[in-house]
């Protein structure tokens, strides 16, 4: 004799079974992959790509074709004789005026500027924005807010009082007064972001290391810097971009034997001299522009992940 539980199970299957069977699956439809809203959305990514693709292509394709293929051929096509002149010209003898050194001497005018600048602001910047959210003083408020207005002066409005400045302080024409200059005008932007990040962290990590007793700069050091990975790296990226590829305050500041590579490169590309090398102009435009784009590509996802962490939360 079969089990009455047993029994009503079964029943109760196979009558699940022939409701499934004569009304077909249950559920929401999946969504078609090619709606209008997504064929909208992707075409006009695709155009934006082809609107910063095809002008990389026209600068790497001419950078290896000849002079006399980029005068008679076709701008789009690919180069039919491969060679790599240019770039060694445009590294290494390519004449800004009446020097012939390529851009190889602000390259390495770019590296003295660009390290120390990056290495201050964004240190002291990390200083800053960890004091005004963890240890709050008098005024401190007031403080920020006239550091967050600092960064909407544009820096022709201040270009003047800090050329004063410089020359008072006996830098001007120096490395010394770029690397001042950017880490001034880079402080306010990078404040903003270290103190979003810090504010959004749980307090409760402060306060265990305050009772455990711990002074201002160990828990800076201990409990908030390495757990600040990302945000490093948002705060790196966006100065390694803005200074590498800063024309104004490297022609104003540097002095003529400090050029960085930007201002050597409009040098090159503007020159008056003899017929105009579009393909070493091309090369020296890729040389310049390699060191932010290596930077990108190697710590993109740590900028994607530290924005998403609090870069621009308040």
């Amino acid at each position: 004799m079969s089990n009455p539980a047993t029994l009503s199970t079964n029943v109760a299957l196979d009558a699940v079974k022939t409701d499934i069977t004569l009304d077909g699956p249950h559920g929401p439809r999946p969504k078609p992959f090619f709606t209008p809203r997504r064929i909208i959305l992707y075409s006009i990514l695709f155009v934006a790509c082809l609107y910063y693709l095809f002008p990389l292509y026209v600068m790497i394709t001419t950078s290896f074709k000849t002079m006399p293929e980029i005068r008679f051929g076709n701008i789009f096509a690919p180069p039919i004789e491969f060679t790599g002149e240019a770039w060694s010209k445009a590294w290494s003898s390519a004449c800004t005026g009446l020097t012939c050194q390529g851009l190889s001497p602000g390259f390495w005018n770019s590296i003295k500027i660009l390290i120390p600048s990056v290495i201050i602001s964004t240190a002291v910047a990390a200083v800053n924005g960890y004091g005004l959210v963890n240890w709050k003083f008098k005024g401190s408020e007031i403080f920020f807010a006239v550091l967050i207005f600092g960064s909407f002066i544009p820096y022709q409005v201040m270009l003047y009082p800090l050329v004063m400045l410089t020359r008072e302080m006996g830098i001007f024409g120096t490395i010394p007064a770029v690397i001042m200059v950017h880490t001034i005008f880079g402080m306010p932007i990078l404040t903003l972001l270290f103190r979003n990040y810090f504010a959004s962290l749980p307090p409760e990590l402060f306060k265990a290391a305050r009772v455990d007793g711990a002074g201002f700069w160990r828990i800076f050091f201990e409990v908030m810097l390495p757990m600040s990975l990302p945000i490093v790296v948002v705060a790196l990226i966006l100065q390694v971009t803005g200074i590498w590829n800063d024309f104004l305050f490297g022609v104003v500041f540097a002095g003529t034997q400090n050029l960085p590579m930007t201002v050597q490169l409009n040098n090159i590309v503007n020159s008056a001299q003899g017929t105009p090398e579009y393909n070493v102009n091309m090369a020296a435009t890729m040389l310049t522009g390699l060191v932010p784009l290596i930077v990108y590509f190697v710590s993109g996802r740590l900028f994607v992940r530290g924005v998403a962490a609090g870069a621009v939360k308040g």
